[in-house]
């Protein structure tokens, strides 16, 4: 009766991509400062891009905006509904396109 008996133990992958190396270089990226957007890349993900480089235009910032669009690095932020915005490491909207407005209010708190 093969119900009871001891699980076979196998090391998986969440999508066969994720190494010990990958998620060491993602979780190295993730400390670094900056603004970023994580997302695949979609209408969306460009949305909320355009409306973050607008905001930080609106705020006088010269900031660079890093689009994250690999699914490794954007895991390591523990994100999982993209667009996702991130400020100085930190996650501060995930699963929806900001106005420029909320953009604003949101860098300015994290940056404070």
């Amino acid at each position: 009766m093969g119900l009871f008996g001891k699980k076979k133990e196998k090391a998986e992958t969440c999508c066969g991509a994720c190494t010990p190396e990958s998620m060491a270089a993602a979780e190295a990226a993730k400390a670094t400062g900056g603004i970023k957007v994580l997302g695949s890349g979609c209408a969306k993900c460009n949305a909320l891009e355009a409306a973050v480089r607008s905001a930080l235009e609106e705020l006088g910032m010269d900031t660079a905006i890093d689009h994250v669009t690999d699914f490794g690095q954007i895991a390591a932020y523990g994100v999982m509904s993209t667009p996702a915005l991130v400020v100085d490491g930190r996650v501060v909207s995930y699963g929806k396109v900001l106005s420029v407005e909320e953009a604003k209010g949101l860098i300015r708190n994290a940056r404070g």
